[in-house]
């Protein structure tokens, strides 16, 4: 099997085990998103849509936001950690959507990393959820379970794992796929503890085989 048609497998096989493919960050606007995924780092999602609340409460718009002052932010954004450089990333950012983009989130990759605490993975992020275009999320999820299954050999970068994905990935696949890697990191394929006999792809993840005493698949 290449790793072109193991993609494939686990890509149907995710699809019939998680059939919604929903983003866990709570969002009805892209600039939460934004914001939500900026607080998310080293942080869970669910944390962060208890602290947005109180911030799109008191800050109900790219404007408002951008007329707070980082310490205002930052007492509220706390408890995500690392609330000094999130608040100011945050900031930064909303001032710059404002002054630049007319307080509208681009739909343009390169103009989604120009914003202040922005990454390929945010970017990637918003690309897919909010303008439905292809992406890959490469976080610590996507990574880990890329290389226990075999999709990628080694590779623990973000951006090089995410460029192998792109050429055995259906574009139209990667985003959901991403979500799907996720649900699946936290419900069977945990970091310390996997459940490798209720996984739906024991049968072909490269490290599951192994431990079987089977020979991987290429």
């Amino acid at each position: 099997m290449t790793k072109q048609e193991l993609a494939l497998e686990v890509i149907e096989r995710l699809k019939k085990e998680y059939p919604d493919a929903d983003c866990t960050l709570d969002y009805d606007n892209a600039w939460k998103l934004l914001v939500s995924v900026r607080l998310a780092a080293q942080c869970t999602d669910a944390r962060v849509n208890v602290v947005v609340k109180d911030l799109f409460g008191k800050y109900p718009s790219p404007q408002a936001l951008a007329q707070a002052s980082v310490e205002e932010i930052e007492e509220i954004v706390r408890p995500c950690g690392l609330g000094a450089s999130k608040a100011r990333d945050i900031y930064k950012c909303m001032n710059m959507l404002v002054d630049q983009f007319g307080g509208q989130v681009p739909d343009d990759f390169d103009a989604l990393l120009s914003l202040p605490g922005v990454g390929r993975k945010s970017a990637n992020l918003i690309m897919g959820d909010v303008f439905g275009k292809p992406a890959i999320v490469t976080d610590t999820h996507c990574i880990r379970l890329c290389n226990k299954i075999g999709l990628v050999d080694g590779i623990k970068e973000p951006q090089k794992v995410e460029m192998a994905l792109w050429k055995i990935i259906p574009p139209e696949e990667g985003s959901d796929l991403c979500h799907r890697f996720v649900m699946h990191g936290r419900a069977v394929c945990n970091a310390r503890k996997p459940e490798c006999e209720k996984c739906c792809l024991k049968d072909i993840c490269r490290t599951a085989r192994e431990a079987a005493g089977q020979q991987a698949e290429p």
